[in-house]
């Protein structure tokens, strides 16, 4: 009975951690779907009196939020693609290729970790200015095409493929390309599908750097519109509500498609140090 009771209560925990934490969530859909000023209505209510697609309609016909929209997915998806590919060649290089200097190098790219990404958006902007790129969407891309943490992240789980099968690929005369992108790359799904997830999630939540680079506001990302939007419409909760969900959609669907790797890929990274 102990047992059971214990598990009850540890049961009930869990669901009452949940309920709080999913809460702001589910309010932010719900209000969503509301009319102008239900939101703010007292006694408050959770569920919508008519339930209406018309802040949606306001964002994405008279606010044109779709533009933004498209700006962040192209953006996002470049980056994350890309920085998988590079990511995952750096990985692999420094985890499981000898060259001179591969302990140092790797040591720099570490202790570029503790330095604010803050520090360097002057040098950066003044980089891109340079070659042109200030106000264009390659120049909201280039800087997160590769990152110490994805590097890092690679790395680890290249560790913990054994030596013995990358030798027997190159006895059968394969090159590195060829082990890197059919047998490594195979076997390295679970940690890209987490990196995967971080690339894209940080990008497209970025507000920082595209706001510095990206001047034109036909370039602007969702977070940089949002911003804009909030200064105009500070009192229409219901609309922010749904440039809300318009923002979290896509995350969740991503983290949804890959949740069954993203365990794996996150344990992968600790199997060697």
């Amino acid at each position: 009975m102990k047992g059971r009771g214990g598990t009850f209560l540890l049961h009930a925990a869990l669901i009452a951690g949940s309920a709080i934490t999913l809460f702001p969530l589910l309010w932010m859909l719900s209000a969503s779907f509301m009319s102008n000023g239900e939101a703010t209505t007292f006694p408050p209510h959770f569920i919508p009196h008519a339930a209406s697609f018309e802040q949606y309609r306001q964002l994405f016909v008279r606010l044109n939020i779709g533009r933004a929209f498209l700006s962040s997915t192209t953006i996002a998806g470049i980056t994350t693609l890309v920085s998988l590919l590079f990511n995952s060649m750096a990985g692999y290089a420094f985890g499981r290729l000898r060259f001179g200097g591969r302990e140092r190098i790797f040591g720099l790219l570490l202790a570029a970790l503790i330095i604010p990404a803050q520090v360097g958006m002057l040098p950066l902007f003044l980089f891109m200015k340079s070659i042109h790129l200030v106000n264009t969407y390659w120049g909201a891309i280039l800087p997160s095409l590769a990152s110490v943490l994805g590097i890092f992240l690679v790395r680890q789980f290249m560790l913990s493929i054994p030596q013995e099968l990358l030798e027997a690929a190159r006895i059968e005369g394969a090159g590195e390309w060829r082990i890197y992108w059919s047998l490594v790359m195979p076997l390295a799904r679970p940690v890209l599908a987490t990196l995967a997830i971080f690339t894209f999630m940080t990008t497209w939540n970025d507000f920082m750097w595209p706001l510095i680079v990206l001047s034109d506001q036909r370039r602007h990302t969702l977070p940089v519109a949002m911003a804009s939007l909030v200064g105009e419409h500070a009192l229409d909760i219901e609309l922010m509500m749904a440039g809300a969900v318009v923002t979290v959609l896509p995350v969740l669907i991503l983290f949804l498609a890959l949740q069954r790797h993203y365990v794996a890929g996150l344990m992968a990274g600790s199997v060697k140090g």
